[in-house]
């Protein structure tokens, strides 16, 4: 993957969602319907296709909540701003 992509956080930003597939609102609503999306569902997929292993689309996501790649704390969570904005600095790697 590295010889691919440069590096595996290359590989994992390329998927990072853009703003249209992410909710509007952030809301207890919006999340439960978040344990896995499109995007972690092509993830795991292609994951798989490599020879990865436990790497289903609900455990993909959860890996894009602990990496930075998508922010899923509430709206009027204390911790969102911040979080966003440690986001949005990220220095990631170019997208090919």
């Amino acid at each position: 993957m590295r010889e691919e992509f440069g590096s595996l956080a290359a590989y994992f930003w390329k998927w990072e969602p853009t703003p249209d597939q992410r909710p509007d609102v952030c809301d207890y609503a919006n999340l439960r319907q978040l344990g896995k999306t499109e995007i972690s569902t092509a993830i795991s997929k292609d994951l798989k296709k490599r020879g990865w292993s436990f790497v289903g689309p609900t455990t993909v996501y959860a890996f894009m909540q602990a990496m930075g790649m998508v922010n899923d704390h509430l709206e009027g969570c204390c911790c969102r701003d911040v979080v966003e904005a440690k986001r949005e600095a990220l220095e990631r790697p170019v997208k090919a």
